[in-house]
């Protein structure tokens, strides 16, 4: 089936005209003028704009012999009612954006950019290539209140472990010719083109991939290496959340400039901490190889002096596609951990204002207490207390006093005014206590274990009027959620002792969830 061109512009230009409301008219014409495909929303005269092209044609072609790719060239000026930008796609056609008078030229030319490389990939396109013609919002991409948000909702999705969809953006950059399209189309397509042709400025492609029962979908923006396009890097760079820098490992100058990629990297994100996997491509040329693989190791981990930064280095070959699925499979894994630290920081934040609040009011009622605030963590065994284990993390700035560290019971007394106590199922007291977390492991289980009501029940008796108990159950997708709590039924006892009693489901992502529950633990002592 051969390939419609023509229908492929005016989707292309027609798409771009709804996103750039600046912007008139769009042409793609020959060195002569001859119109080759054109799109406009007013009455811009295309012929008048066509004869303009070859006017400038001679002015782009001495712009395009700057470029050490002497494939394409820019320029722009302005009539008395508009304002034009001329992009040469390759020796003999050429890309004119008509805008308004009032449109900013800066504004409109990364949209450009990438339009010019998508009319490129149309005119070059061999029947079977996948052409992909959506034009995002850079101003979407870039907000980062938006991206906050995404991610976060990516998050909790991931929580709720029954398979999520995420979706990243991330960069790839390095030197021309290293390969960086060559991957991206081989991750893609799995394809190859022997045909080297540079990226005018930006290239963005989507593309999926399950990982682990979740739908990872990339947002791939393959950023052209030129100089000229560096101005234009910030706005493409903006919002990224991870990053490919890629060199080639037949070529040295290439790898020496892998430290600048990531300095402008590091400058342009604006101190944001991403994950980055620097790429050494071309395996396959072993015999021209000038780059060991110990020296993109060393180059990694001189990289990785600062803290809390994630490089790995993975070597590849698009021609042969060794690797090239692991190197995109690792960015994903390493942007969802990214994301799980994010939003677990994030949390504990919250649940410190939270605990600070508490406090505060306490000391303001000007009560005696043992101490302010006293909660009683109860585990199956002594090896494994996550809740135990996140709140003394949480009070690790505080200086405190092990008061008892034994196997069946631990007792730990902050300065901040905080006591945890710690115990396991058969041997437990909670008098005195504000709140008790709880958990059972109910993985492997159709039903409760008897002994799990009798601790629940012996916790809501013995624990005061007015305080909180949260039990957390860790349970498999199979489980029957309303099943397991009928066989608790404590209800009728609840209301006799009047004790605030919240059951939460745990799953694979438990220190989240139980950041979230502590949380409410907290905000519930506060009003009780």
């Amino acid at each position: 089936m051969s390939i419609n061109r023509q229908k492929l512009f005016t989707e292309l230009f027609n798409q771009f005209l709804q996103l750039n409301t600046d912007v008139e008219a769009v042409i793609l014409s020959d060195k002569q003028g001859l119109v080759i495909a054109g799109e406009k929303r007013s009455e811009v005269d295309m012929e008048i704009v066509s004869v303009l092209t070859s006017i400038i044609n001679p002015i782009v072609e001495r712009i395009r012999d700057e470029f050490m790719f002497k494939k394409f060239g820019t320029a722009s000026f302005d009539t008395d009612i508009h304002r034009l930008l001329f992009i040469s796609l390759d020796e003999s056609r050429t890309l004119s954006v008509v805008l308004n008078s009032l449109a900013s030229v800066d504004k409109a030319s990364p949209y450009a950019y990438l339009l010019a490389e998508k009319s490129s990939q149309i005119l070059h396109a061999e029947e079977g290539d996948k052409i992909q013609l959506s034009i995002p919002n850079f101003e979407y991409e870039t907000d980062e209140t938006a991206h906050y948000d995404r991610l976060k909702n990516q998050v909790y999705q991931m929580r709720l472990d029954e398979g999520g969809v995420y979706r990243f953006k991330f960069v790839i950059i390095g030197n021309h010719e290293v390969g960086k399209t060559s991957l991206v189309r081989r991750f893609i397509e799995n394809k190859f083109s022997h045909d080297y042709r540079a990226t005018i400025g930006l290239n963005i492609l989507s593309h999926s991939i399950e990982f682990f029962g979740n739908k990872i979908i990339y947002s791939l923006w393959d950023v052209g290496a030129q100089k000229y396009f560096k101005r234009f890097r910030q706005t493409y760079y903006l919002g990224t959340q991870a990053a490919f820098i890629v060199f080639d490992l037949t070529n040295r100058e290439s790898f020496e400039n892998v430290k600048e990629w990531y300095g402008e990297l590091e400058n342009f994100i604006e101190g944001r901490e991403i994950p980055i996997i620097i790429i050494g491509n071309k395996t396959d040329l072993e015999d021209q190889r000038v780059i060991q693989y110990q020296d993109g190791v060393n180059l990694v981990n001189e990289l990785s002096q600062k803290p809390n930064i994630k490089i790995s280095y993975i070597e590849t070959s698009a021609l042969s596609g060794v690797n090239v699925e692991d190197a995109f499979t690792l960015i994903a894994y390493h942007y969802i951990s990214k994301s799980k630290e994010d939003e677990e920081e994030r949390v504990k934040n919250d649940i410190i204002d939270e605990l600070n609040s508490v406090l505060k009011e306490r000391k303001v009622i000007g009560e005696e207490f043992d101490s302010l605030l006293t909660i009683t963590i109860i585990s199956e065994n002594e090896f494994w207390s996550p809740g135990l284990q996140i709140l003394t993390e949480i009070n690790d700035l505080n200086e405190h006093e092990k008061v008892k560290d034994g196997r069946e019971e631990k007792l730990y007394k902050f300065s901040n005014g905080i006591t945890l106590k710690n115990y396991l199922y058969h041997n437990f007291e909670v008098a005195g206590s504000d709140g008790v977390f709880c958990i059972f492991d109910a993985r492997d289980k159709e039903h409760i274990d008897p002994k799990w009501k009798e601790v629940v029940i012996k916790i809501i008796n013995d624990i005061e009027k007015n305080k909180v108990v949260l039990i957390g159950i860790r349970v498999s997708d199979k489980i029957d959620w309303s099943s397991i709590m009928e066989e608790f039924d404590v209800n009728e006892l609840l209301e006799q002792k009047m004790v605030s009693l919240l059951f939460f489901k745990l799953g694979l992502e438990y220190r989240l969830e139980i950041y979230d529950q502590l949380k409410v633990m907290l905000n519930t002592i506060k009003f009780l």
